[in-house]
């Protein structure tokens, strides 16, 4: 038997009918275009946006508190809040000083380009601000997910 269609001939595929046909698809794609779009949009503002990325229970919002506090009488900062159902972090941000928009992601474990393209009308950063993006803490899925950051780092390359 055919070890790739299951048919009767005894050797492989060469024998005359089906194909094997090599399909790849960059299942990314569409994020990495929309990703694209938002950089080229916080470039032309002069936005920087930074993805915060850790576990549960990291300290991803004390470290946010702490620097909405400090850095706040010096520049205008606001934070995309992912979470997948509360908006408790978003309220700790908020009343750190920061503006502050809440994703809830719902089932979904991640945040993504067009989540954050969405999200920042309502946000209205300012020309020449900081944006802190607190992606949902997962540590396997948001590391893939190019949200236009203007730059992405490995663990490595610290």
């Amino acid at each position: 038997m055919c070890g790739t269609c299951g048919c009767a001939a005894e050797t492989g595929h060469g024998h005359g009918h089906g194909r094997t046909v090599p399909l790849e698809v960059d299942v990314l794609a569409k994020n990495d275009g929309l990703a694209a779009e938002n950089r080229e949009e916080f470039a032309r503002r002069g936005i920087v946006v930074l993805n915060l990325m850790s576990s549960p229970g990291s300290g991803k919002t004390t470290l946010l508190e702490r620097t909405v506090r400090a850095l706040g009488a010096h520049l205008p900062v606001s934070v995309l809040e992912g979470d997948q159902e509360t908006a408790l972090d978003a309220d700790r941000i908020g009343a750190a000083g920061a503006r502050v928009v809440q994703i809830n992601t719902g089932a979904g474990c991640h945040l993504d380009a067009g989540l954050v393209a969405r999200a920042m009308p309502a946000l209205a950063p300012a020309d020449g601000s900081v944006v802190f993006v607190e992606n949902v803490g997962n540590l396997v899925c948001p590391a893939l997910f190019d949200l236009g950051e203007r730059r992405r780092r490995t663990a490595r390359e610290w």
